[in-house]
């Protein structure tokens, strides 16, 4: 059963990536910001990481590039609900830059978050 660290501040969305990631068979652990999400991973590395960017203490971008340093082979799908542009460019496009293999921009529905985890589980 392949495993996937969920990582976004917010209680209500990884309650329901959880529930929809389980019911399609996956194992799931969650952090609440991208420092207890390195911690966990280190403990525990997981298939895939669902990575959100806008988080108190250490946000997404930071994560990333750690995981990169730390961990260059994580398979990162990072995710927004923020449009906020950085320069020209969105944070999502940031996060393809940084290592992200994959974005999401919230909300999104079931069909694409299972098809995007489904993707990187089976590299």
């Amino acid at each position: 059963m392949p495993s996937v660290l969920v990582i976004d501040d917010d209680e209500q969305v990884r309650c329901m990536i959880r529930d929809t990631l389980e019911a399609a068979g996956y194992r799931v652990e969650e952090a609440r910001n991208g420092a207890e999400g390195l911690e966990q991973y280190r403990a525990s590395p997981a298939d895939v990481v669902l990575m959100d960017i806008l988080m108190p203490d250490q946000d997404g971008l930071e994560s990333i590039l750690a995981f990169r340093q730390q961990f260059p082979s994580a398979r990162i799908i990072a995710m927004t609900g923020g449009s906020d542009l950085i320069g020209i460019m969105n944070f999502l496009d940031v996060a393809k830059m940084l290592g992200a293999s994959r974005t999401l921009q919230k909300p999104f529905e079931r069909e694409t978050l299972l098809a995007a985890v489904a993707a990187e589980a089976e590299v």
